[in-house]
């Protein structure tokens, strides 16, 4: 980090942690040079506390540390973005942000699996989603590949319904990595895998 202007905030930069992959704000600290030096050759969130007048590393109690990313500095060279993935909670409360509500890109997708997942257990006969859940893995796989191939209808044919095809196959798809134990976490995952 070079020419940060640290004495126009008094020694302590705030730092906004965000998550890399959701976007979601995780929280707000504040890094003296030394904490920042600590963060950078360590690979962990470090800061520093403003009331207990020390170095802190993010997780060094409960385990939950914040693996950086990347750091980002603001134009003024005043502020900081870490863009981190946390490995628990970051919230002293057991929150995932302590930003309770912050958006997130993936707000929709948890929301629509934990919906997913209690279709399945509530095991009702009327419900879609059950059905595709009794049906089993072989009948889902084949629901996904018809809704890929109206896709691909659709937009070679241009008819104006890949938006509403693609919302059938995504949701599809979901069903199937939720009928597997697996969800879209996993995917973005090795998909961050792939672009190392």
């Amino acid at each position: 980090m070079i020419n940060l202007d640290w004495d126009k905030v008094s020694g302590l930069i705030p730092a906004i942690i965000q998550d890399h992959e959701t976007l979601e704000v995780l929280m707000l600290g504040y890094m003296n040079e030394e904490a920042l030096k600590i963060s950078q050759s360590s690979g962990f969130a470090t800061f520093y506390s403003r009331t207990k007048q020390r170095l802190w590393t993010k997780g060094e109690t409960s385990g939950n540390k914040l693996t950086i990313h990347k750091i980002i500095h603001d134009c003024d060279k005043d502020t900081l973005l870490i863009l981190a993935k946390n490995s628990g909670p970051t919230c002293h409360l057991n929150n995932n942000s302590c930003f309770i509500g912050a958006p997130s890109s993936t707000n929709f997708i948890d929301h629509l699996e934990q919906t997913i997942d209690s279709r399945f257990d509530e095991a009702n006969l009327s419900s879609y989603t059950y059905q595709l859940y009794k049906d089993g893995i072989k009948e889902i796989a084949k629901k996904l590949t018809e809704e890929a191939g109206e896709v691909s209808i659709s937009a070679v044919t241009n008819d104006g319904r890949v938006i509403d095809e693609t919302a059938d196959l995504i949701y599809h798809l979901l069903v199937m990595l939720r009928k597997l134990n697996l969800n879209y976490g996993d995917v973005l995952q090795e998909l961050e895998n792939r672009s190392n």
